[in-house]
């Protein structure tokens, strides 16, 4: 199911929470923390300008500059960097080579960390960027500490990803509670839709690669 009949059979969703929440519901799914999800983002219909995500090919003062504009701190940006541990580089979009950052690109766990501190891999990616990560000694901190404490990755990351999908989300008024019942009265439909659709899109692509 591709996201346009998603939204056409149930439009109150947004595409603003659909993605964010297919992301949430992905690194459930493979094995990674439970992020809380508050929905009631709005579409636009403008786009931002370029150079708010990170250039690939540079260091750490880069990282710094992109994120901490952002509010966000080292923790966070080496907590999320941890989300390599999902997928592959894609060369029409990225211009780097067609690799995974881990030998199981279809598993979160914390193995993204561990290839880190191997250092350069036959098979696997690794950019400028994910190199910063075990260059720059408070980086590194944070690196050494989830190679070895896979728990404290997830909470970290749990925290990190909900940080960053809210950044300038103001949430609905009776959502501002967090409570489950607002939450599933608003979205329920919609967080249905949305693990379906990443699940079922997870088991075809492991089934791809057997």
């Amino acid at each position: 199911m591709r996201k346009k009949e998603v939204k056409s059979k149930h439009p109150r969703v947004t595409y603003a929470d659909l993605y964010q929440l297919a992301g949430v519901v992905a690194v459930e799914v493979t094995g990674g923390p439970t992020i809380k999800f508050v929905p009631g983002r709005k579409d636009s219909n403008v786009s931002p300008n370029e150079g708010r995500l990170p250039d690939a090919k540079q260091g750490p003062s880069h990282l710094r500059e992109v994120f901490y504009r952002m509010g966000l701190s080292d923790k966070d940006i080496v907590a999320l960097s941890g989300g390599h541990t999902l997928g592959k580089a894609h060369p029409e979009r990225s211009g780097f080579d067609e690799k995974p950052w881990t030998n199981d690109p279809l598993k979160f766990d914390n193995s993204y960390f561990l290839e880190l501190l191997k250092g350069d891999t036959d098979g696997l990616l690794q950019l400028p960027t994910d190199k910063a990560l075990v260059e720059d000694p408070k980086f590194r901190y944070y690196v050494e500490l989830y190679a070895k404490d896979e728990e404290a990755f997830f909470n970290d990351y749990a925290e990190s990803h909900k940080k960053l999908s809210e950044l300038g989300f103001t949430p609905p008024s009776f959502l501002k509670s967090n409570t489950p019942a607002a939450l599933l009265a608003h979205s329920a439909i919609g967080v249905a839709v949305a693990a379906t659709v990443v699940i079922i899109s997870y088991f075809y692509e492991a089934t791809i690669r057997k």
